[in-house]
């Protein structure tokens, strides 16, 4: 049952309740949704730490504890169970209160992409995939592209994009780089997929650290060039030595030569931490990252290098784990981390602070880089934290709100003269998009952009309505639910939480639809209001007059870019709507070609247009497409009788 928040003590587990055992406990708001996730010891411990002295513990915690309505726990047998649990739980569940490290920028890696019939090197952000080879991460692309320009010399791996590739292959004509012999041209044959895949293996091995192995390969060969009077070619093989030691002159050598190395530290202050890693392979600089980290308790360094060290090797792949960690204090339970790091690795890592000598040294140098993070992370931070509240509280003053909109909801229509219309809604909290929440709709009347908000509306809330219902929060004697939460998944429902402001794209009459579906549902604690775009116009409903928000506002400013990351999800789902619905009726009318074979199609040619083009000859190529449904394709796509 949904608990009304405000005192720890409504829900304060009745003495003796609480196992003295190491376990993971889980705060739960009035939703049911989980706010924090934390791990101890002994749970009896920890948990009575929270309601012994209200007034001692730290504000942050305080506003946790607030915000709660429930406490729950799960008893493990070992610490190393703890970590993996409370790690796991944060992954999914996401608690708003929890530690969780941000990158202070988007960092550029160089990446071969090793799970493709021919590796491509390319500069790669955002999200690892799998079956790719990560190397650094860089401060800038440029760095990157310095560095394969050099290495692709001696290592000419392809790194063009899959329609260069293929196009290549199609015209039997290599591009510019197979013409200058930085690449070997796998697209024409001139190398088979085993041999390009072993320069993609050298390639990845001499950014590993694995250099002094292929410039002695090369001395050698040149040396045998000019005993052989083969100027030219040992005048090619030296500049190709050259060519790796510059490469290698980028990355400063800092410990031995044998040294795999993540160098960790840290920068704090009372609210915010931040972070910085120097990742040191074969005894060189590969890499810098750096991250950023609001503190919601009472944090020593030692718990923050915890909860770093799990959220940033949970995932990792074994290759890209270093034999040492090198940290500015150890973990609480350091065994226990150190344990995890090492079934991750399959291989032994060991946690240690350095304490003197080139490590140490080099220790300092990361921990001047975290403080300098940290200064202009605050510079940064302080403007844009007094510009969301500034946002937020001019909208509230705009509407008359009787409180700041903290989770706002845009609806945008899309659609093209009638047809293949849809619907976005994007969620903004404390003024930051979670796109997580964002939810698209394919609209089913044909009415007009009123009609669609309408429905729209209509079909947001009323499942909200129906999932409050299933969970018994709608009824006050009902002590089985826990709010909008799942009970056979854990997670929240899709649309389980009510914003504060409702924003639809347009002017009065989408406003005024919105709210008429708003007052059939019997919802009455949910704005609403209307973003008309040809004059930055607000809209309240039912008004005949607008509302005029300065132009200069951060209110107006932050109310366009809700509507516009509307507009854009609607606009994307459209094209993607638009396109598979041609997809499918080009090649739907086709005698005789079933579901599998029009997406092998689709797939070697890439669209419909370039199918058109192609011969019955150039369609037979496809698995499973013979000569006579060839013919047949070519007849009806050209508009003929088959």
């Amino acid at each position: 049952m949904a608990r009304s928040a405000g005192s720890p003590l409504s829900f304060r587990p009745k003495p003796g309740s609480i196992p003295d055992s190491p376990g993971v406990y889980r705060f739960r708001d009035a939703h049911g949704r989980v706010i924090y996730v934390g791990k101890a010891k002994s749970l009896r411990q920890r948990l009575n730490s929270y309601f012994a002295d209200f007034s001692a513990l730290h504000p942050r915690t305080q506003s946790m504890l607030t915000t709660a309505a429930d406490v729950d726990w799960t008893v493990v047998g070992t610490e190393v169970e703890a970590l993996q649990l409370e790690y796991s739980w944060i992954k999914e569940f996401d608690p708003r209160f929890n530690v969780k490290y941000r990158d202070d920028k988007s960092y550029p890696y160089l990446a071969v992409t090793m799970g493709e019939d021919f590796p491509r090197v390319q500069v790669m952000r955002g999200a690892k995939r799998k079956g790719t080879r990560y190397f650094g991460p860089y401060s800038h692309a440029w760095a990157i592209r310095e560095t394969v320009d050099l290495l692709l010399r001696v290592f000419p791996v392809r790194t063009c994009s899959a329609g260069v590739f293929k196009r290549a292959g199609q015209i039997g004509r290599p591009c510019l780089l197979g013409y200058i012999d930085k690449c070997s041209a796998p697209c024409v044959g001139r190398v088979t997929p085993e041999e390009h895949r072993d320069l993609a293996e050298d390639f990845c091995d001499f950014m590993a650290g694995n250099t002094s192995r292929f410039i002695k390969r090369l001395e050698k060969e040149m040396r045998e060039a000019a005993g052989e009077q083969e100027y030219e070619r040992a005048a090619r093989l030296r500049d190709d030595i050259q060519a790796l030691q510059r490469a290698l002159e980028k990355q400063a050598v800092v410990l031995g030569e044998g040294t795999d190395a993540d160098v960790i530290a840290l920068a704090e202050d009372p609210l915010e931490a931040a972070v910085q890693v120097f990742y040191v392979r074969g005894g060189r600089i590969r890499g810098q990252r750096g991250w950023v980290v609001d503190k919601v308790e009472e944090t020593s360094p030692g718990e923050l290098v915890e909860q770093f060290l799990l959220q940033m090797y949970a995932e990792a792949s074994p290759d890209s784990m270093p034999r040492e960690v090198l940290v500015p204090a150890l973990p609480p339970d350091n065994d226990a981390v150190a344990e995890l790091l090492t079934e991750q690795r399959r291989a032994r890592v060991e946690v240690r602070v350095p304490q003197r000598g080139d490590k140490r040294s080099l220790m300092e140098t990361v921990e001047r880089n975290a403080k300098e993070s940290l200064a202009q992370h605050k510079i940064r931070r302080a403007s844009d934290l007094t510009s969301r509240s500034k946002a937020l509280q001019e909208v509230a003053d705009a509407l008359d709100l009787d409180q700041a909109p903290l989770r706002i909801e845009c609806y945008d229509v899309s659609h093209l003269q009638g047809e293949n219309v849809v619907a976005s809604m994007v969620v903004f909290e404390d003024g930051l998009a979670r796109k997580s929440e964002y939810r698209r709709f394919a609209v089913k009347t044909k009415e007009g952009d009123v009609a669609s908000i309408y429905e729209v509306i209509m079909r947001r809330f009323r499942r909200y309505l129906e999932e409050r219902s299933a969970t018994g929060e709608l009824a006050a004697d009902d002590d089985a639910g826990h709010g909008p939460i799942d009970p056979e998944t854990g997670k929240p429902r899709k649309f389980a939480y009510p914003p504060n402001l409702v924003v639809v794209d347009g002017a009065g009459p989408q406003a005024a639809a919105a709210q008429r579906a708003l007052d059939e549902l019997g919802i009455d604690d949910v704005s609403v209001c209307g973003l008309a775009k040809r004059l930055e116009e607000v809209w309240l409903p039912g008004d005949d007059q607008p509302v005029i928000m300065p132009r200069s506002s951060e209110g107006l400013y932050l109310l366009q870019r809700v509507r516009d990351e509307a507009h854009r999800f609607a606009i994307t789902y459209h094209r993607s709507k638009r396109s598979k619905t041609v997809k499918e009726s080009a090649l739907d009318s086709v005698p005789g070609l079933g579901p599998a074979r029009r997406q092998a199609l689709l797939k070697h040619f890439g669209s419909v247009k370039k199918l058109r083009e192609a011969t019955a000859a150039e369609i037979c190529e496809v698995p499973g497409i013979g000569p006579s449904i060839a013919e047949v394709i070519v007849s009806t796509l050209k508009g003929e009788s088959p």
